[in-house]
């Protein structure tokens, strides 16, 4: 368990960064509930293993947005060796969200989780296609791309 004073996060500091109450109050709940994990104001909201969630920027789905960073952190995700494992770790994560939405009565917005995740998707695509032939390449698990057709499988 981290102590709270190292947790990184008051209200008060969320406030300052334009959060307003109810959702400064949102964080602290969250925080409470999650006490092995240190959450922290940032510039984007991302999971930093093992133990650190960042609470990105205020918008409009700032909770739906942490609770997808803390669904990593449940999910003990790390890193990932094959780009599709990405994806799965993105959608997994999106997965814990929708639970915890649940939980915290927080509305769940479809779109913007397909939104989310296509970026991942067009992501993978544009990785996994070939550069010459436009082909779509496979990953090995030592992370290269090869082209069925330029390497001549």
């Amino acid at each position: 368990m981290i102590p709270r004073s190292d947790r990184g996060f008051t209200r008060e500091k969320a406030v300052e960064k334009g959060y307003d109450k109810k959702h400064a109050a949102f964080f602290d709940r969250l925080i409470d509930d999650f006490p092995g994990y240190r959450f922290i104001l940032g510039t984007k909201f991302k999971f930093r293993p093992p133990k650190t969630i960042v609470i990105g920027p205020p918008e409009p789905f700032s909770q739906l947005l942490v609770l997808h960073e803390v669904g990593h952190a449940i999910c003990k995700h790390k890193s990932f060796k094959m780009d599709v494992r990405r994806l799965k770790m993105e959608n997994q994560a999106w997965e814990e969200a929708r639970k915890l939405a649940v939980r915290y009565k927080v509305p769940v917005d479809e779109d913007l989780i397909q939104d989310q995740l296509d970026t991942y998707r067009d992501w993978l695509h544009q990785k996994s296609r070939c550069p010459d032939c436009g082909l779509t390449r496979f990953q090995t698990p030592d992370g290269q791309y090869h082209c069925p057709r330029c390497e001549g499988f």
